[in-house]
Protein backbone atom coordinates (compact mmCIF):
# COMPACT_ATOMS: atom_id res chain seq x y z
CA UNK A 1 0.00 0.00 0.00
CA UNK A 2 1.27 3.43 -0.88
CA UNK A 3 -0.25 6.66 1.51
CA UNK A 4 -1.11 9.25 -0.80
CA UNK A 5 -0.22 12.57 1.27
CA UNK A 6 -1.48 16.16 0.73
CA UNK A 7 0.82 18.72 2.04
CA UNK A 8 0.04 22.03 3.63
CA UNK A 9 2.62 24.68 3.55
CA UNK A 10 5.36 24.40 0.84
CA UNK A 11 7.94 26.73 2.57
CA UNK A 12 11.14 25.78 3.80
CA UNK A 13 10.18 22.69 5.70
CA UNK A 14 7.07 22.11 3.59
CA UNK A 15 9.70 21.84 0.51
CA UNK A 16 11.99 19.07 2.40
CA UNK A 17 9.33 17.17 3.37
CA UNK A 18 7.47 16.72 0.20
CA UNK A 19 11.01 15.95 -1.24
CA UNK A 20 11.87 12.60 1.74
CA UNK A 21 8.20 12.01 1.22
CA UNK A 22 7.72 11.54 -2.33
CA UNK A 23 11.35 10.41 -3.48
CA UNK A 24 13.51 9.58 -0.37
CA UNK A 25 10.80 7.19 1.68
CA UNK A 26 9.26 3.82 1.54
CA UNK A 27 5.15 3.66 0.85
CA UNK A 28 4.12 7.32 0.09
CA UNK A 29 3.62 9.58 -2.29
CA UNK A 30 2.79 13.06 -2.44
CA UNK A 31 -0.65 13.61 -4.60
CA UNK A 32 -1.58 17.59 -3.17
CA UNK A 33 -0.17 20.49 -2.67
CA UNK A 34 -1.42 23.96 -1.12
CA UNK A 35 0.23 26.99 -0.19
CA UNK A 36 -0.84 30.62 0.48
CA UNK A 37 1.45 31.58 -2.23
CA UNK A 38 0.06 29.42 -4.76
CA UNK A 39 2.69 30.54 -7.51
CA UNK A 40 5.23 28.93 -5.47
CA UNK A 41 3.03 25.82 -4.44
CA UNK A 42 2.60 25.53 -8.27
CA UNK A 43 6.79 25.85 -8.71
CA UNK A 44 7.07 23.45 -5.62
CA UNK A 45 4.44 21.03 -7.26
CA UNK A 46 6.60 21.81 -10.80
CA UNK A 47 9.90 20.85 -9.40
CA UNK A 48 9.24 17.98 -7.23
CA UNK A 49 6.10 16.37 -7.46
CA UNK A 50 4.45 16.45 -11.04
CA UNK A 51 1.80 14.70 -11.10
CA UNK A 52 0.13 16.30 -7.58
CA UNK A 53 -2.59 18.60 -7.72
CA UNK A 54 -2.42 22.07 -6.57
CA UNK A 55 -5.13 23.22 -4.22
CA UNK A 56 -6.41 27.16 -3.86
CA UNK A 57 -6.98 26.38 -0.05
CA UNK A 58 -5.33 24.23 2.24
CA UNK A 59 -9.05 22.82 2.93
CA UNK A 60 -9.27 21.58 -0.84
CA UNK A 61 -6.42 19.27 0.40
CA UNK A 62 -7.72 17.55 3.47
CA UNK A 63 -11.20 16.92 1.36
CA UNK A 64 -9.47 15.83 -1.71
CA UNK A 65 -10.78 11.84 -1.59
CA UNK A 66 -7.60 11.21 -3.21
CA UNK A 67 -5.68 12.08 0.14
CA UNK A 68 -5.03 9.38 2.66
CA UNK A 69 -3.31 11.39 4.94
CA UNK A 70 -2.33 15.56 5.78
CA UNK A 71 1.19 17.18 6.70
CA UNK A 72 0.54 20.75 7.80
CA UNK A 73 3.88 22.64 7.16
CA UNK A 74 1.78 25.96 6.93
CA UNK A 75 1.70 29.40 9.10
CA UNK A 76 1.42 28.38 12.79
CA UNK A 77 -1.47 29.89 13.05
CA UNK A 78 -2.96 28.57 10.78
CA UNK A 79 -2.03 24.70 11.91
CA UNK A 80 -5.12 24.69 14.38
CA UNK A 81 -7.78 24.93 11.39
CA UNK A 82 -6.36 22.46 9.70
CA UNK A 83 -5.07 20.05 12.31
CA UNK A 84 -9.21 20.27 13.03
CA UNK A 85 -10.41 19.91 9.52
CA UNK A 86 -8.05 16.50 9.10
CA UNK A 87 -9.73 15.11 12.42
CA UNK A 88 -13.49 16.08 10.81
CA UNK A 89 -12.69 14.27 7.44
CA UNK A 90 -11.05 10.81 9.46
CA UNK A 91 -7.75 11.58 8.16
CA UNK A 92 -4.27 11.24 9.83
CA UNK A 93 -2.72 14.43 10.04
CA UNK A 94 1.36 14.93 10.69
CA UNK A 95 1.44 18.82 12.05
CA UNK A 96 4.97 20.32 12.19
CA UNK A 97 5.16 21.94 16.15
CA UNK A 98 3.63 24.27 17.26
CA UNK A 99 0.61 21.85 17.42
CA UNK A 100 -1.00 25.39 17.39
CA UNK A 101 0.01 28.78 18.73
CA UNK A 102 -1.83 28.89 22.02
CA UNK A 103 -2.50 26.60 25.05
CA UNK A 104 -6.42 26.92 24.09
CA UNK A 105 -5.89 26.26 20.80
CA UNK A 106 -3.88 23.15 21.20
CA UNK A 107 -6.81 21.93 24.12
CA UNK A 108 -9.01 22.24 21.05
CA UNK A 109 -7.54 19.76 19.43
CA UNK A 110 -6.88 17.62 22.15
CA UNK A 111 -11.04 17.62 22.82
CA UNK A 112 -11.55 16.72 19.12
CA UNK A 113 -9.44 14.37 18.99
CA UNK A 114 -10.74 12.31 22.01
CA UNK A 115 -14.48 13.46 20.64
CA UNK A 116 -13.80 11.03 17.62
CA UNK A 117 -12.49 8.39 19.06
CA UNK A 118 -9.83 7.72 17.23
CA UNK A 119 -5.89 8.82 17.41
CA UNK A 120 -5.25 11.23 14.40
CA UNK A 121 -2.24 13.65 15.26
CA UNK A 122 0.91 13.45 15.41
CA UNK A 123 3.30 16.68 15.97
CA UNK A 124 6.77 17.44 14.45
CA UNK A 125 8.90 17.22 17.24
CA UNK A 126 11.55 15.65 15.44
CA UNK A 127 14.49 14.99 18.28
CA UNK A 128 12.95 12.28 19.90
CA UNK A 129 13.79 10.61 16.90
CA UNK A 130 17.42 11.38 16.86
CA UNK A 131 19.83 8.24 17.26
CA UNK A 132 21.88 10.39 20.26
CA UNK A 133 18.63 10.98 22.09
CA UNK A 134 17.23 7.80 21.75
CA UNK A 135 21.06 6.28 22.99
CA UNK A 136 20.86 8.44 26.44
CA UNK A 137 17.30 7.64 26.33
CA UNK A 138 18.65 4.10 26.49
CA UNK A 139 20.93 4.62 29.28
CA UNK A 140 18.31 6.23 31.55
CA UNK A 141 15.56 3.76 31.11
CA UNK A 142 17.77 0.29 31.63
CA UNK A 143 18.72 2.09 35.07
CA UNK A 144 22.18 2.63 33.79
CA UNK A 145 22.60 6.39 35.32
CA UNK A 146 20.45 5.38 38.56
CA UNK A 147 17.74 7.95 39.33
CA UNK A 148 18.02 10.74 37.50
CA UNK A 149 18.36 14.28 40.23
CA UNK A 150 19.00 16.96 37.24
CA UNK A 151 19.76 17.73 34.11
CA UNK A 152 22.27 20.65 32.25
CA UNK A 153 21.45 21.69 28.46
CA UNK A 154 22.13 23.97 26.38
CA UNK A 155 20.86 25.21 22.82
CA UNK A 156 22.99 27.64 20.82
CA UNK A 157 22.41 28.74 17.24
CA UNK A 158 24.96 30.85 15.27
CA UNK A 159 22.26 33.34 14.53
CA UNK A 160 18.40 33.63 13.94
CA UNK A 161 16.85 35.78 11.33
CA UNK A 162 14.98 39.29 11.99
CA UNK A 163 11.55 37.57 11.95
CA UNK A 164 12.94 35.76 14.89
CA UNK A 165 11.84 38.24 17.93
CA UNK A 166 9.70 38.70 21.01
CA UNK A 167 10.09 35.17 23.05
CA UNK A 168 10.55 32.94 20.17
CA UNK A 169 13.79 31.97 22.34
CA UNK A 170 11.27 30.22 23.98
CA UNK A 171 7.99 29.54 21.86
CA UNK A 172 10.29 28.72 18.59
CA UNK A 173 13.94 27.09 20.36
CA UNK A 174 13.10 25.83 23.72
CA UNK A 175 9.78 23.96 22.84
CA UNK A 176 12.23 21.34 21.52
CA UNK A 177 13.60 20.67 25.02
CA UNK A 178 10.74 21.04 26.38
CA UNK A 179 9.12 18.01 24.37
CA UNK A 180 12.28 16.07 24.35
CA UNK A 181 13.26 16.18 27.93
CA UNK A 182 9.59 15.25 29.05
CA UNK A 183 10.16 11.94 26.80
CA UNK A 184 13.43 11.47 27.92
CA UNK A 185 12.60 11.47 31.69
CA UNK A 186 9.09 9.86 31.38
CA UNK A 187 8.07 12.88 33.83
CA UNK A 188 6.30 16.43 33.64
CA UNK A 189 6.98 19.87 34.28
CA UNK A 190 5.89 21.34 37.12
CA UNK A 191 7.65 25.06 37.58
CA UNK A 192 9.33 26.93 35.86
CA UNK A 193 11.59 30.08 35.93
CA UNK A 194 13.27 32.11 33.31
CA UNK A 195 16.40 34.38 34.41
CA UNK A 196 18.08 36.79 31.65
CA UNK A 197 22.01 36.62 32.58
CA UNK A 198 23.91 39.65 30.38
CA UNK A 199 22.88 40.53 27.17
CA UNK A 200 24.97 39.16 24.15
CA UNK A 201 26.62 42.06 21.81
CA UNK A 202 25.82 39.80 19.03
CA UNK A 203 21.84 40.40 19.49
CA UNK A 204 19.55 43.00 18.46
CA UNK A 205 18.06 46.05 20.83
CA UNK A 206 14.94 43.95 20.25
CA UNK A 207 15.71 40.89 20.91
CA UNK A 208 16.84 38.89 24.51
CA UNK A 209 19.95 37.11 24.19
CA UNK A 210 20.66 34.70 25.99
CA UNK A 211 17.84 33.17 28.11
CA UNK A 212 18.27 30.76 31.54
CA UNK A 213 15.11 28.40 31.97
CA UNK A 214 14.67 26.16 34.66
CA UNK A 215 12.13 23.48 35.25
CA UNK A 216 11.23 21.26 38.33
CA UNK A 217 9.84 17.85 37.10
CA UNK A 218 6.95 16.21 38.93
CA UNK A 219 9.57 13.66 40.69
CA UNK A 220 11.59 16.58 42.04
CA UNK A 221 14.36 16.72 38.88
CA UNK A 222 15.72 20.29 38.00
CA UNK A 223 16.53 21.29 34.57
CA UNK A 224 18.42 24.14 33.95
CA UNK A 225 18.72 25.19 29.83
CA UNK A 226 21.00 27.51 28.23
CA UNK A 227 19.43 28.83 24.80
CA UNK A 228 21.74 31.35 23.15
CA UNK A 229 20.77 31.84 19.51
CA UNK A 230 23.39 34.34 18.96
CA UNK A 231 26.20 32.58 19.46
CA UNK A 232 28.50 32.60 16.66
CA UNK A 233 30.78 29.64 16.75
CA UNK A 234 27.97 27.10 15.98
CA UNK A 235 24.55 25.14 16.11
CA UNK A 236 25.21 23.44 19.66
CA UNK A 237 22.89 21.19 21.44
CA UNK A 238 24.19 20.05 24.72
CA UNK A 239 22.12 17.76 27.04
CA UNK A 240 23.85 16.20 30.22
CA UNK A 241 21.77 13.98 32.95
CA UNK A 242 23.05 13.37 35.94
CA UNK A 243 21.96 10.30 37.91
CA UNK A 244 22.41 8.75 41.25
CA UNK A 245 25.15 6.19 39.71
CA UNK A 246 26.30 8.24 36.60
CA UNK A 247 26.27 10.69 34.68
CA UNK A 248 25.24 10.69 30.68
CA UNK A 249 25.63 12.74 27.89
CA UNK A 250 24.03 13.65 24.69
CA UNK A 251 27.02 12.05 21.98
CA UNK A 252 28.27 14.92 19.68
CA UNK A 253 27.60 14.83 15.75
CA UNK A 254 30.12 12.91 14.05
CA UNK A 255 32.88 14.37 12.91
CA UNK A 256 36.58 14.08 11.84
CA UNK A 257 39.00 14.89 14.43
CA UNK A 258 42.09 16.80 12.80
CA UNK A 259 45.58 17.88 13.64
CA UNK A 260 46.40 20.99 11.36
CA UNK A 261 48.28 24.23 11.87
CA UNK A 262 48.85 22.91 15.16
CA UNK A 263 45.33 22.48 16.20
CA UNK A 264 43.90 19.42 17.52
CA UNK A 265 39.95 19.98 16.60
CA UNK A 266 35.99 18.73 15.20
CA UNK A 267 33.95 20.91 13.02
CA UNK A 268 30.98 22.41 14.60
CA UNK A 269 27.82 22.37 12.46
CA UNK A 270 26.08 26.12 11.16
CA UNK A 271 22.86 24.64 10.21
CA UNK A 272 20.17 22.92 12.46
CA UNK A 273 18.92 21.07 9.39
CA UNK A 274 22.13 19.25 8.96
CA UNK A 275 22.02 18.40 12.64
CA UNK A 276 18.55 16.64 12.55
CA UNK A 277 18.39 15.30 9.15
CA UNK A 278 18.61 12.12 9.83
CA UNK A 279 16.02 12.64 12.51
CA UNK A 280 13.45 13.87 9.87
CA UNK A 281 13.76 10.61 7.72
CA UNK A 282 13.29 8.60 10.83
CA UNK A 283 10.29 10.51 12.16
CA UNK A 284 8.32 10.45 8.66
CA UNK A 285 9.22 7.10 7.94
CA UNK A 286 7.75 5.37 11.84
CA UNK A 287 4.82 8.13 10.76
CA UNK A 288 3.85 6.10 7.56
CA UNK A 289 4.13 2.95 9.01
CA UNK A 290 1.76 3.86 11.71
CA UNK A 291 -0.66 5.46 9.46
CA UNK A 292 -1.24 2.71 7.70
CA UNK A 293 -2.01 0.30 10.67
CA UNK A 294 -4.42 3.34 12.17
CA UNK A 295 -1.92 3.78 14.93
CA UNK A 296 0.29 6.97 16.04
CA UNK A 297 3.82 6.12 17.28
CA UNK A 298 5.17 9.42 18.06
CA UNK A 299 4.16 12.43 19.64
CA UNK A 300 0.50 13.06 20.22
CA UNK A 301 -1.68 16.29 20.23
CA UNK A 302 -1.97 15.74 24.42
CA UNK A 303 2.21 15.98 23.67
CA UNK A 304 1.80 19.37 21.59
CA UNK A 305 -0.64 20.81 24.23
CA UNK A 306 2.16 20.38 27.21
CA UNK A 307 4.52 21.90 25.32
CA UNK A 308 2.33 24.80 24.72
CA UNK A 309 1.27 24.88 28.27
CA UNK A 310 5.25 24.68 29.43
CA UNK A 311 6.01 27.49 27.39
CA UNK A 312 3.01 29.64 27.87
CA UNK A 313 4.32 29.47 31.76
CA UNK A 314 7.99 30.34 30.36
CA UNK A 315 6.69 33.16 28.66
CA UNK A 316 4.68 34.48 31.96
CA UNK A 317 8.49 33.37 34.47
CA UNK A 318 10.21 35.56 31.98
CA UNK A 319 7.87 38.99 32.01
CA UNK A 320 7.10 38.44 35.63
CA UNK A 321 10.38 37.77 36.71
CA UNK A 322 8.24 34.97 39.46
CA UNK A 323 8.46 31.12 39.87
CA UNK A 324 5.43 29.79 38.13
CA UNK A 325 3.48 26.78 38.28
CA UNK A 326 2.93 24.63 34.99
CA UNK A 327 -0.66 23.91 35.68
CA UNK A 328 -2.56 21.44 33.46
CA UNK A 329 -5.50 19.47 33.66
CA UNK A 330 -5.71 15.16 34.07
CA UNK A 331 -4.17 13.40 30.81
CA UNK A 332 -7.41 11.60 29.49
CA UNK A 333 -7.57 8.15 29.38
CA UNK A 334 -7.63 7.93 25.51
CA UNK A 335 -4.00 9.14 25.40
CA UNK A 336 -2.97 6.68 27.86
CA UNK A 337 -3.55 3.42 25.30
CA UNK A 338 -0.21 2.08 24.06
CA UNK A 339 0.15 2.01 21.05
CA UNK A 340 1.54 -1.68 18.78
CA UNK A 341 5.03 0.36 18.66
CA UNK A 342 6.16 3.43 20.19
CA UNK A 343 8.97 6.01 18.98
CA UNK A 344 11.87 3.98 20.87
Amino acid sequence: MTLKIGVIGTGAIGQEHIERLHNRLVGSTVVAVNDINLDQARAVAVRLTPAARVHETGQGVVSDPNVDAVVVTSWGPTHEEFVLASIAAGKPVFCEKPLATTAAACLNIVNAEVASGRHFVQVGFMRRYDKGYRLLKAQIDNGNLGAPLMVHCAHRNPSVPEVYAGDMAITDSFVHEIDVLRWLLDDDYVSAQVILPKKTRHSRADLDDPHMILLETAKGIRIDVEVFVNCPYGYDIQCQVVGEDGVGYLPEPMSVLTRKDARLSHEILQDWKLRFIDSYDVELQEWIEAVKIGEVWGPTAWDGYFASVTAEACVEAKHSGRIVPIKIGQRPAFYDRKPKRAAA
